[in-house]
């Protein structure tokens, strides 16, 4: 068993713009399967550059504020509420086009 609080979580920067922060409440080799289990702030107008994973599906989940993921070119809202799942080699990007921070609780799985 492994309990985590976000507000004893370190801040980190995401991979793919150190200007975006995150907290990682699960990381690989703690569960089978499991590449990460996070959540990534992002501020207004912050953009996690286009990418794609070769190795793993990544499920998004909006906690709060508004943006939008373009996933191999097309573009989706993402409001709270809004569950988005990207499969492998799909490049996606994420952007926060709203006025508030951007909360995303995330989680990757290996392909």
């Amino acid at each position: 068993m492994k309990v985590t609080a976000l507000s004893q979580l370190p801040i980190e920067s995401v991979s793919h713009n150190a200007a975006i922060k995150k907290q990682v409440m699960l990381r690989m080799g703690e569960l089978p399967h499991l590449t990460n289990f996070s959540q990534a702030r992002f501020q207004p107008g912050q953009v996690a550059a286009g990418h794609a994973h070769e190795d793993m599906h990544e499920v998004f989940f909006v906690e709060a504020g508004e943006g939008a993921i373009a996933i191999d070119g097309k573009t989706h809202a993402l409001t709270p509420g809004v569950c988005v799942a990207v499969a492998p080699y799909e490049t996606h990007e994420v952007s926060n086009t709203g006025d508030e921070e951007l909360v995303l609780t995330y989680f990757g799985l290996r392909a």
